[in-house]
C-alpha cells in the first residue's frame, strides 16, 4: 500500500488566488525540490524567504487522507450524496512531488474536487486535477506545467512582471511577506505593476491578514 508524507491537513478559508475565500481541506505535503531565499539562486527565485514548514511529516495511505479529510469538513454522507462537493488543495513544499492519480481518484470517489499549488517544476496536467495553480520559482524555461487555471508569482520590491510560458486563465501577482508581516514597499509595487500591466491582478495572502493559517 502506498504512503504519502503529510506535513498537515487542516480546513481553512482559501487565503489567495481566484478562490479566496473558500473553505477548503488543505493537503500540506513534506518536502521541497526548491527554496525560496530573498537571494536569487538557481533553485531560488529570491526576493522573499520561505515561511512555510515542510520537512517533518508523516505517514498515510489515500484512505486516511480521505477520512481526515471528511472528518474536517464535518458533513454526514447525505451532504455528499446530494451532489454537494468540498475542495481539497494540494499544498507544500512541493505537492507534485508526492500528488500521483491514485490519491485524486480516491478524493473524487470521496466527493471532492481537487488543487494543487505548485511551483511548476513538475508537469501535473495528467493527474485529473479541477484547478492548478502555478507559481513559478524557478527561471521560465525550467518550467514543466506549461497550463493552468492561474500562474502567481510572488513579488518582492523592485522584481518586474515576468513573462510566463505558463498559460493560464488568470494572472496573478502577489506581494512578499515578511513572515506574516505585510511588506508595505512590496504592496505599493506590485499596485505600480498591475497599473502598468492591466491584464494582471493583484492578489494578497489574506489568510495572513485574518490570522488563520
Amino acid at each position: 500500500m502506498k504512503h504519502y508524507t503529510v506535513n498537515e491537513i487542516f480546513w481553512s478559508p482559501q487565503g489567495e488566488g481566484m478562490r479566496a475565500g473558500q473553505m477548503s481541506v488543505f493537503i500540506r505535503f513534506t518536502g521541497c525540490n526548491l527554496r525560496c531565499r530573498m537571494e536569487e539562486a538557481e533553485d531560488s527565485p529570491g526576493g522573499f524567504d520561505c515561511d512555510t514548514e515542510f520537512a517533518s511529516g508523516r505517514k498515510l495511505c489515500a484512505a486516511e487522507i480521505v477520512g481526515e479529510a471528511r472528518a474536517l469538513v464535518g458533513k454526514p454522507q447525505a451532504w455528499y450524496d446530494g451532489g454537494h462537493k468540498a475542495w481539497v488543495v494540494f499544498s507544500g513544499g512541493e505537492p507534485a512531488l508526492q500528488v500521483d492519480r491514485e490519491l485524486v481518484d480516491a478524493l473524487h470517489a470521496a466527493g471532492f474536487l481537487c488543487a494543487i499549488e505548485t511551483n511548476g517544476s513538475k508537469d501535473v496536467s495528467g493527474l485529473g486535477l479541477d484547478w492548478i495553480t502555478v507559481s513559478p520559482k524557478v527561471a521560465e524555461h525550467a518550467v514543466r506545467q506549461l497550463t493552468a487555471d492561474e500562474v502567481k508569482y510572488v513579488r518582492g520590491y523592485g522584481q518586474v512582471v515576468p513573462k510566463p510560458v505558463c498559460k493560464a486563465m488568470h494572472q496573478l501577482v502577489s506581494p512578499a511577506f515578511d513572515g506574516w508581516t505585510l511588506d508595505k514597499r512590496a504592496v505599493e509595487w506590485c499596485l505600480q505593476l498591475i497599473k502598468e500591466n492591466p491584464e494582471w491582478r493583484l492578489s494578497m495572502q489574506q489568510h495572513k491578514a485574518w490570522q488563520v493559517r
